[in-house]
């Protein structure tokens, strides 16, 4: 059986399904065997998330801790079985500062889906809330 490679219109149908908060959407490209890599955490990759119910869930927690979270400004990036989004990540913290960030994500592709998401993005202080 031959599986689909990923394209950039893949990775650009994956940023949408973040910006609708769509965890199911967002899963249905990820491999069985999936790993999420975030862009902050306690370990030297940020935080490492294995297998679909722990991804899905790390993914599920981006909109928890910023429900207005939104990624804009994507260019997308395939290379057989890598890829990378490039993105501007905006959205507001629980006490009213903004995030607005650029970042990128790093794709390894297994089978047709993502295998790995890798997260990386620019540290830089909230911005104050609007008044």
């Amino acid at each position: 059986m031959t599986t689909a490679a990923v394209t950039e219109s893949t990775l650009a149908a994956f940023s949408d399904a973040w910006n609708r908060h769509d965890v199911d959407g967002l899963m249905s490209f990820m491999s069985d065997d999936c790993v999420f890599l975030t862009a902050g955490g306690p370990e030297a990759c940020g935080a490492r998330h294995v297998g679909r119910e722990a991804v899905a869930k790390a993914f599920a927690g981006a909109w928890a801790a910023l429900p207005d979270a939104h990624w804009s400004n994507g260019v997308h990036f395939v290379q057989g079985d890598f890829g990378v989004s490039q993105w501007t990540f905006t959205g507001t913290a629980a006490d009213g500062t903004r995030v607005e960030t650029d970042g990128v994500d790093i794709f390894t592709f297994k089978d047709g889906k993502i295998a790995v998401k890798n997260a990386f993005r620019k540290a830089r202080p909230n911005l104050p809330a609007l008044k």
